[in-house]
């Protein structure tokens, strides 16, 4: 994902995406600034197996729409961030510094109609804080839509994935443990795998 602050050069960022797909034998979904039908266009070309959605939903849902028709709802991933209010949750787009004003659920099945095929669910607030994810948000969001939710945000311990999974999510995600621990995706599957989680211990 380009997280910029400003407009990058896209140029720099396909190069750098073309160079990982040419190390990186996984899927890749990829995201940030994507603006246009074009950019869309090139960064497929350049390695991208799926194209990650997040401020485009709110300024421009007919290019969402446009991508899921040409390539397919399977190529288009909605990134949902959120944090937690005193009383409700709130979607945050660009970047996390604009506030929608609309809960998760509702915005998950917004997206769902616009063609989307996978919701990523990300609490902003739980980010690296170590506290694993938002459960409610999680079943909340997996009780409104009928395509595959990914949670994201706030792992630290292995049974935080279980937890993501038993509140209905059809994947779950992390980023900073990954780092902390040596051979940790094998640790990982095999604990998942272990808490009768299918999922193969080894390889990819």
């Amino acid at each position: 994902m380009d997280v910029s602050p400003v407009r990058p050069g896209r140029q720099h960022f396909l190069r750098i995406l073309e160079r990982l797909s040419e190390a990186c034998f996984l899927p890749l979904a990829v995201g940030g600034w994507l603006e246009s039908k074009e950019y869309a266009q090139e960064l497929l070309s350049s390695g991208a197996d799926k194209l990650v959605v997040n401020t485009v939903l709110a300024d421009n849902p007919q290019l969402v729409r446009d991508l899921s028709k040409k390539y397919g709802r399977q190529c288009i991933v909605a990134s949902i961030d959120f944090r937690r209010g005193a009383a409700e949750s709130s979607v945050y787009v660009d970047r996390g510094r604009r506030n929608i004003n609309i809960d998760p659920k509702d915005w998950a099945a917004r997206a769902q109609q616009l063609g989307v095929g996978e919701i990523l669910l990300n609490c902003i607030d739980n980010d690296g804080a170590r506290e694993g994810y938002v459960l409610s948000e999680v079943r909340n969001v997996c009780d409104r839509v009928q395509i595959p939710v990914i949670a994201f945000g706030g792992v630290f311990r292995w049974k935080h994935m279980l937890d993501g999974l038993a509140a209905g999510a059809d994947a779950v995600a992390a980023a900073n443990i990954f780092h902390y621990t040596e051979h940790s995706t094998i640790y990982a599957k095999r604990y998942l795998a272990d808490q009768g989680i299918p999922i193969r211990k080894q390889g990819r």
